[in-house]
C-alpha cells in the first residue's frame, strides 16, 4: 500500500504543500465547534450560537466558488492571500467582541466577515492535478491521499478546539482556529514551486464552472453526501445521549471517520478502468446500501460497527466526485469547479445538522437516522439519473488552453 503513495512525496515540494494544507484544514475544522462553544458559554444560548455559525457557513458557501474563480484567474497566492490576512483580522475582532460582551449582532457581523475564506482542499487538489496531469493513476492516489488528510483533520480539529475552550477560556478554541488556519494557509501559499500556472485571459472559457454540463449534478450529489455526514454526526450524539452513554458518541463518530479514512487509503491503491461517471454511480449506490442497516440496529456497539462499514463508502464517493469534476471543467476553471462541489458538501452538512436537531425532538433520536439514510438514497438517485449526461460531458474533448502563464507575483 505504501508503495502507491511514496512516489507522491518524491515530487519536489509536494510534502511541503501537503503538510501546510493539512495544518490549515485542521484550523478550518475547528471553526464550527469553536464558535458554538464560545457563544454558548459566554451567552448561555445555543440558539444564538447556532445562528451565528449558520451565518458563517452561508458566507463560506458563497466565498468558496468566488475566490476559487479568482484563484484560477490570478493564481493561488495573489488571489487568496489578501482574503486570508483580512479574515484573520476579522477573526481577532470577533474574539475580542465575545470577550468584552459586545452586542450579539456584532458577533454575526464579525464571524461572517471572518468566514470569507478560500477553501484549501480545492487549491491543494489543483496542485496535484497540475503536477500529475499526465499520470492518471498517480493522480487517483493523490486524490485519495487528500481525502485521508481531510478525514484526519475533521477528527482532530474539533478535539483541539474543545480542549482549548474548556481548559483555557471560551474564546481560546476560536482564537487557536484562526491562528492555525492562517499559519497553514500562508505556509501553503509560500510554496510557489508547486503552484499551478494560470491560463491567460484570452484563453479562458466564458461562463461559470457550475454551468458546465454535469457539474451541478455532481455538486447536488455532494450536497447529499454532506447531509449524510451532518445527519450521522447529530443523530449519533443524540442516540448515545438518549441511552445515557454519551461517551459512546465519540466512538460511533470515530468509527465512521476511521472507516472512511481507511477506505480512502485502500481506494487510492486500486487501479480502475472504465468510466469515472459509472464509478461515481456505483460508489453512491454502495454508500446508500451500507448506510441503510443502521435503521434496524439499536445496540450502540452495533451502531458503531455499522458506522465503520458505512463510512467505508463515503470516501470513495467523494474522491471520485472530485476527480470527476476535474474532467467536467476546463483546466482554467479547475479550482472553481472543485470549490463548487466542496461548497455543496458543506451546505449539505450544515443543513442536515440543523434539521437533525429538529427531527430528534419530534421523531426521537434513533428514528432520525432516516435523514442520513434518505440523503444517501438521494445521492445515489442523483448520481444514477445524471450518469449518462455526466459521462458524455466527461468524455467530451477538453478545450485545453494553448498556453499557460506563471502566476502573477503578489503585490
Amino acid at each position: 500500500m505504501l508503495s502507491t503513495y511514496r512516489p507522491l512525496f518524491d515530487i519536489p515540494g509536494a510534502w511541503r504543500f501537503l503538510a501546510a494544507g493539512a495544518l490549515s484544514r485542521v484550523g478550518g475544522a475547528m471553526f464550527g465547534v469553536a464558535i458554538i462553544i464560545m457563544i454558548a458559554t459566554r451567552r448561555d444560548s445555543y440558539g444564538l450560537a447556532g445562528a451565528v455559525s449558520a451565518g458563517g457557513i452561508v458566507v463560506l458557501a458563497v466565498a468558496g466558488p468566488l475566490i476559487g474563480r479568482l484563484v484560477d484567474k490570478y493564481g493561488q497566492r495573489r488571489a487568496s492571500l489578501p482574503f486570508i490576512l483580512g479574515t484573520f483580522g476579522a477573526g481577532l475582532v470577533t474574539v475580542v467582541l465575545s470577550f468584552v460582551g459586545a452586542p450579539a449582532w456584532t458577533l454575526f457581523v464579525g464571524y461572517a466577515v471572518s468566514a470569507f475564506l478560500p477553501e484549501m482542499g480545492p487549491m491543494s487538489r489543483a496542485r496535484w492535478a497540475w503536477l500529475l496531469r499526465d499520470e492518471p493513476d498517480a493522480l487517483h492516489a493523490a486524490m485519495s491521499l487528500e481525502q485521508v488528510v481531510e478525514e484526519g483533520t475533521f477528527v482532530l480539529g474539533p478535539v483541539i478546539a474543545v480542549t482549548a475552550a474548556t481548559m483555557l477560556f471560551p474564546e481560546a478554541g476560536l482564537l487557536l482556529a484562526y491562528i492555525t488556519f492562517t499559519a497553514g494557509a500562508v505556509a501553503f501559499l509560500l510554496q510557489a514551486r508547486s503552484e499551478p500556472p494560470v491560463v491567460p485571459h484570452d484563453d479562458r472559457p466564458a461562463g461559470l464552472a457550475i454551468t458546465r454540463p454535469g457539474v451541478a449534478a455532481v455538486a447536488a450529489a455532494g450536497f447529499m453526501v454532506g447531509a449524510v455526514f451532518g445527519g450521522n454526526e447529530v443523530v449519533s450524539v443524540a442516540v448515545a445521549d438518549e441511552a445515557g452513554r454519551t461517551q459512546m458518541s465519540s466512538i460511533i463518530l470515530g468509527a465512521f471517520a476511521l472507516g472512511s479514512g481507511l477506505s480512502a487509503l485502500y481506494f487510492g491503491t486500486r487501479k480502475f478502468t472504465g468510466s469515472l461517471a459509472r464509478r461515481f454511480v456505483w460508489c453512491a449506490l454502495a454508500m446508500c446500501v451500507l448506510e441503510l442497516p443502521v435503521l434496524f440496529i439499536h445496540d450502540l456497539w452495533g451502531i458503531a460497527a455499522m458506522m465503520f462499514i458505512a463510512g467505508s463508502a463515503t470516501a470513495p464517493t467523494l474522491i471520485t466526485a472530485l476527480t470527476l469534476v476535474q474532467q467536467l471543467v476546463p483546466r482554467a476553471l479547475i479550482t472553481e469547479g472543485m470549490a463548487v462541489v466542496i461548497t455543496g458538501l458543506l451546505v449539505g452538512l450544515a443543513s442536515a445538522t440543523a434539521l437533525s436537531g429538529i427531527l430528534v425532538d419530534s421523531w426521537g433520536a434513533h428514528a432520525t437516522y432516516a435523514l442520513p439514510v434518505g440523503a444517501a438514497f438521494l445521492a445515489a438517485l442523483i448520481a444514477a439519473a445524471s450518469g449518462r449526461q455526466v459521462g458524455r460531458a466527461a468524455r467530451a474533448p477538453e478545450r485545453l488552453p494553448s498556453r499557460v502563464s506563471p502566476p502573477e507575483p503578489s503585490q
